[in-house]
């Protein structure tokens, strides 16, 4: 299939668009975070850091971990520009620049994000490692996609939202210590779409306090954030294999927020990072 100029935006250099990298920039095990300044709390564990790239909100570096060639990426927040990230890691490393055709060997990513979420559950302590085993997407991206994800009745929502599951066996996971699995609920902001009502009215409010009483496939709904469902949609549609893993940093249900976060988020990186360099990437 070939691609024109207005459906693939590719800079003079042959890099995509918004991210500037190329095929040979990137190599098959990916990290995410959303906030660009988490990015140096990950490379601080790189043995050494071959480049930086700076683009918008996209702060990237190169480097090896433990031996391994390694990327990390901000995305920023929210399920929009989690589309621009994971169509553009795709297009790069799938697409040839030149001939704007698919190359002949298919390339599959692993993409891990790393961030901050908050429970639903009160049973999950503050500061508890979560790894996303599927996804409940509220966000509004998916609608846009041809896909056979279905959707689920959520008590007090406003609208049924899609399940995305995970692409990777939970048995991948029995190798990390002390994390937790769990449904995760993607939400397109962070005031009203996630209960809080601060001068405007939130509407989801009941839903967001009823979740953890509801399982989707046989799980519990435990937290919320940003970015997930649109990182498991697209790594479906795509082909890739994506993990997200979260650090519980509040619990709604308790009103409470972690008093050292930093903390919290660092040993999740820590684990998450020797983990990841054992996978079979």
């Amino acid at each position: 299939m070939s691609y024109s100029a207005s459906e693939l935006i590719l800079n003079p250099d042959g890099s995509v668009y918004h991210l500037g990298l190329r095929g040979e920039d990137i190599p098959n095990l990916v990290f995410t975070v959303g906030d660009p300044d988490r990015v140096s709390s990950i490379t601080a564990h790189f043995d050494q850091i071959h480049w930086t790239k700076i683009r918008r909100e996209f702060n990237i570096v190169r480097g090896t971990l433990k031996g391994q060639e390694v990327l990390v990426l901000s995305t920023g927040m929210g399920t929009d520009n989690i589309d621009i990230v994971m169509n553009e890691l795709d297009a790069a490393v799938n697409i040839d620049p030149v001939t704007r055709e698919d190359r002949p060997s298919f390339r599959k990513l692993t993409i891990i994000r790393i961030g901050t979420s908050g429970a639903i559950d009160p049973n999950l302590p503050l500061g508890t490692h979560l790894c996303s085993t599927g996804a409940l997407s509220f966000d509004g991206l998916l609608p846009f996609y041809k896909h056979d994800f279905q959707t689920v009745a959520i008590e007090g929502a406003p609208f049924a939202p899609f399940f995305i599951p995970a692409t990777f066996s939970v048995d991948q996971l029995s190798s990390i210590p002390n994390v937790q699995t769990g449904i995760t609920a993607t939400l397109p902001g962070f005031y009203a779409p996630q209960g809080r009502t601060i001068r405007s009215t939130s509407v989801f409010t009941q839903a967001m306090d009823n979740l953890y009483t509801q399982n989707v496939a046989g799980t519990n709904i435990t937290n919320f954030e940003m970015e997930t469902a649109g990182i498991y949609a697209l790594a479906h549609l795509l082909g890739h294999e994506a993990y997200s893993f979260s650090a519980l940093l509040a619990n709604r249900s308790l009103g409470t927020f972690h008093d050292d976060p930093a903390s919290a988020v660092e040993s999740l990186i820590e684990k998450v990072l020797a983990w990841a360099v054992e996978l079979d990437t």
